[in-house]
């Protein structure tokens, strides 16, 4: 039989050789944190309204028909009728508490749009490779709006995306009764109580707006403004991002501009 006071004296040496990380993320952690399999069934009185993402999926997906048949995969009306057809049972889903199924067919929807956008943007750089491309025909109004609508559609998509994978996606945020961590480190998670009880912030939880205007600031200023990213798979994600809009801007928003001057 030990005594009771080496035990404590082997425990205590144990914890100065090995102290525990207590502000640590390892791998698994973040993994969990994408997960579609990590859930929770019991969300919050005041859940997040999900009509701003859907409002942001069907403007996106408008954007898709304002494109020219040349930038455009497939038919138009393609990507219209793919989303639609997942963004029912998505809505069903919701209603219905099937969290797991709900996380699959809104990543599903996610990754459709990504395909569209990609095979767009790849056309255009085709297109401007090509010297006899029905691009170089183009006006420099249509010209215009075909830029326009590539980089709205580059800020949906991605927020759409950090909206769906940031601490789990929606439903898992709605489960909690706070939200003090996540890939992305906003200004209201840094506020003490005081603070944000005098800003009228003490109820705040990220929404689809938020993850909209961190999509927005990365589209424009190529950086996430005031908002920390903590997490590898988001810093990824805001590099593609970024990536896509500088081509969008520096390619065919110039050619557009020069052959109107």
């Amino acid at each position: 039989m030990i005594p009771k006071s080496k035990q404590v004296a082997e425990k205590q040496l144990a914890e100065k050789q090995d102290p525990p990380q207590k502000g640590r993320r390892n791998w698994g952690e973040n993994f969990r944190e994408i997960s579609l399999w990590h859930h929770s069934d019991t969300a919050r009185e005041d859940a997040e309204p999900r009509w701003p993402a859907i409002v942001a999926l069907l403007g996106s997906v408008g954007l898709f028909g304002v494109l020219p048949s040349y930038l455009s995969f497939g038919p138009r009306w393609l990507p219209a009728v793919l989303i639609s057809v997942l963004l029912i049972p998505t809505i069903f889903s919701h209603v219905k508490g099937h969290s797991i199924i709900n996380r699959i067919l809104g990543l599903s929807i996610a990754g459709i749009e990504t395909f569209f956008m990609v095979a767009s943007l790849t056309k255009l750089v085709h297109s401007l490779l090509t010297p006899h491309s029905q691009m170089h025909s183009e006006t420099p109004e249509r010209l215009l709006i075909s830029a326009s609508a590539l980089w709205m559609t580059n800020v949906l998509v991605f927020a759409l995306w950090y909206w769906h994978l940031d601490a789990g996606g929606p439903n898992q945020r709605d489960t909690r009764g706070g939200h003090c961590h996540g890939s992305f480190l906003f200004p209201q998670m840094t506020m003490n109580v005081q603070s944000l009880a005098e800003s009228r912030q003490e109820n705040w939880f990220p929404g689809f707006v938020d993850y909209l205007f961190l999509a927005f600031n990365t589209s424009t200023a190529l950086s996430p403004a005031d908002t920390a990213v903590l997490t590898r798979w988001a810093k990824l994600l805001m590099m593609v991002q970024a990536a896509i809009s500088l081509i969008v801007i520096a390619v065919l928003a110039a050619r557009a501009i020069n052959t109107l001057n």
